[in-house]
């Protein structure tokens, strides 16, 4: 899991307005432990990347920091330059960079099993981090109207590391076709004398669980 680079008295918002067109909202935790707002910066990207893109930072209140200061606290935690590629994406910025043994990549993901709605799409991206840590970088899509809020202690993203090895396909004997069709037939067998009964009337059978911890030493 990778989590923003953010206090625990931290926390943002990220709006996409649509036309290329951000808001990114800044709160900071009071004694009381209500979100205050701090500032907003909304973020306009040239029209068919032509142009140069506009910053208007607005304060809610008396400024605490400066106006270049608020924008690389924006910076610090998202990535405005890659925004909008495709059309509503969004760059969050991680907390930890990855550094990866020779041969080795890091492939960046949404948090998996995370099913609660509405959730967001993610492009997943595999990177070579053994001959260079890359800024870890996680890019969500948003629909007009769509935000996403970020939180210290909630994770951002998720990354796996994976070896780089070449693969190759072949065709299966008919040997091993033979092997893989009697597998199926004897899991299916054995899932099923497994099978058993809850309080509830549903059934439900552990052999899968049973078989996968035999396997392990």
């Amino acid at each position: 899991m990778v989590y923003a680079p953010l206090q625990p008295t931290e926390s943002y918002c990220i709006e996409f307005e649509g036309e290329g067109r951000y808001r990114f909202s800044y709160f900071l935790q009071t004694t009381s432990g209500a979100q205050s707002h701090i500032f907003s910066v909304t973020i306009a990207l040239p029209m068919g990347a032509v142009g140069i893109m506009r910053e208007e930072v607005v304060f809610n209140g008396v400024p605490l920091l400066s106006r270049e200061d608020a924008l690389n606290v924006m910076r610090s935690v998202i990535i405005p330059e890659d925004m909008g590629t495709p059309a509503g994406a969004v760059a969050l910025r991680g907390a930890s960079n990855f550094k990866t043994p020779a041969g080795w990549d890091t492939m960046y993901t949404p948090i998996f099993n995370m099913i609660e709605r509405p959730i967001a799409p993610m492009l997943v991206v595999r990177v070579e981090t053994d001959w260079y840590a890359h800024e870890t970088e996680f890019r969500y899509v948003l629909q007009p109207a769509e935000s996403i809020t970020v939180q210290h202690a909630l994770p951002i993203g998720q990354v796996c590391f994976i070896p780089r090895e070449e693969v190759t396909l072949r065709d299966c004997s008919e040997a091993e076709l033979e092997e893989i069709r009697q597998s199926r037939m004897t899991f299916a067998q054995d899932k099923a004398d497994a099978t058993q009964r809850t309080g509830y009337g549903l059934t439900f059978s552990p052999h899968y669980l049973r078989k996968s911890r035999a396997q392990k030493p």
